[in-house]
């Protein structure tokens, strides 16, 4: 069985924004009919919480909204929270609410708005795009500031512990939100501390606080598909932001590219050395056995068409893991993500050109590579493969293609397809997407698990 593969041009990468939606409330008119006495007692309205009136009492002082504008228009193009952690007015972020102003600065320019309406400029200091997190200095001094709490930078905050989420929700005002420590996330490379509260967006950048009104993280995100689910920085990643090397005055978006690419190097570098360093476990796919991760930070699923009605005349299962990590860069760009799936493709009524062609319906290679602005056109290769001549390893069909990153040099998304060529009505298909890693990674990533596809013994 020998076939070609073309490159799917539609594909590319696709990253869940973390958003919400206001829920429309309808008024009708009160109904003609007389409505039926109401005999139960009106419940009395829940108490406020004395601990958090306490702590937004004391906090909002201390908190800032943080807008990007266009700077020919002056208006709004985003914006987020912060807070004050010196008395001279530096302040925290995430990269995420300034990343337009980094990437572009000629083109955005910051502002802040304090509780009391107060306005001023903004200067990036620095930025842990790793963190998502960004050091700003405010235009004057005098104000009152957070600490870090002791323990949260330790990482000894016991789970359970009331923690209090503040910012500045859908620009409508400050607001403060009650929450639980539930730990660092499990099954995650980077790491984020697990809220088990609201958050909404707008209080990215804002501070979460313990009951004792000092720092235990930094609002970043929620997810969608849950509720009372929302991630925090940890604290010590902030405190570790005031030791790096501060940004130059005249601030220009190749200087800040400069920056970002450099951070992602040396994390992917890290990230595939770990990979390497947990090792590899052989997965039975049909009669074949491939290579996957032995660490614990993907996620995986499976799906099959052996239910399908009518009864396929080819039938296959497929199984696809995920790192649940994604950096991001800019709004139009997210990266650092790995995933791999393998599929067992088999028939007993269609002949070898018949099953190949069906193969080729069902599986395509995206370059991700499909927005000019951000990448190069996908540089694309197909190649026969054999690992050795020992009849251990079947010959693969192998395609390969790699996009490189317009403003982040040295870095590449790439995608492998492999698929085995030993059968005329059986075949295991390989696809491994890499985004934001260096050629040389990718390439011995990629050799590792292709030297790995095998006859299972």
């Amino acid at each position: 069985m020998s076939f070609s593969l073309k490159p799917a041009r539609d594909g590319g990468l696709r990253c869940m924004l973390l958003v919400t939606a206001l829920a429309a409330l309808s008024v009708g008119n009160a109904a003609a009919q007389p409505a039926a006495k109401n005999t139960t007692p009106p419940a009395a309205p829940a108490a406020p919480s004395a601990t958090a009136e306490a702590i937004y009492r004391d906090a909002k002082p201390r908190l800032l909204q943080i807008r990007t504008l266009v700077n020919t228009a002056s208006q709004k193009s985003s914006t987020g929270s912060g807070f004050l952690i010196s008395a001279d007015g530096l302040a925290i972020t995430n990269y995420h609410v300034v990343s337009q102003h980094a990437m572009e600065p000629q083109t955005y320019r910051m502002e802040y708005v304090s509780a009391d309406g107060t306005r001023g400029k903004l200067k990036l200091l620095s930025f842990d795009v790793i963190n998502d997190l960004a050091l700003v200095q405010l235009d004057r001094g005098g104000w009152t500031y957070f600490e870090f709490d002791p323990r949260a930078v330790a990482g000894s905050l016991p789970r359970g512990e009331r923690l209090f989420s503040l910012g500045n929700p859908l620009d409508i005002g400050f607001a403060v939100m009650e929450g639980n420590y539930s730990g660092l996330v499990e099954r995650s490379y980077s790491e984020r501390i697990h809220l088990s509260g609201p958050m909404n967006p707008g209080m990215s950048g804002g501070p979460t606080l313990t009951a004792g009104s000092r720092i235990s993280g930094v609002n970043v995100a929620k997810a969608i598909s849950a509720e009372q689910v929302s991630f925090l920085v940890p604290v010590k990643y902030a405190a570790a932001l005031l030791t790096r090397p501060r940004l130059p005055e005249a601030l220009t978006g190749k200087l800040t590219r400069a920056e970002v690419t450099r951070q992602l190097v040396e994390w992917q570098d890290g990230l595939y050395s770990a990979l390497e360093g947990k090792g590899f476990k052989a997965t039975a796919n049909g009669p074949y056995q491939i290579l996957e991760s032995a660490a614990d930070w993907f996620t995986c699923g499976a799906g099959t068409n052996a239910d399908a009605k009518p009864k396929p005349r080819a039938r296959w299962d497929s199984s696809y893991c995920s790192m649940q990590n994604y950096l991001f860069i800019a709004g139009d760009l997210h990266t650092g993500n790995i995933r791999l799936a393998r599929a067992h493709y088999t028939t007993a009524e269609l002949n070898s050109f018949q099953f190949a062609n069906f193969i080729s319906q069902h599986v395509s290679v995206s370059s991700d590579g499909s927005s000019a602005k951000r990448f190069t056109p996908p540089s694309c290769h197909e190649d026969m493969f054999i690992a050795g001549n020992d009849g251990a390893h079947p010959r693969l069909r192998v395609y390969w293609c790699a996009s490189a990153y317009r403003d982040l040099e040295g870095l590449y998304n790439t995608t492998l397809l492999a698929v085995t060529q030993d059968r005329n009505n059986e075949a295991a298909v390989m696809t491994l997407s890499l985004s934001g890693v260096s050629y040389a990674n990718a390439m011995r990533f990629a050799q590792r698990l292709l030297a790995e596809i095998k006859v299972a013994p």
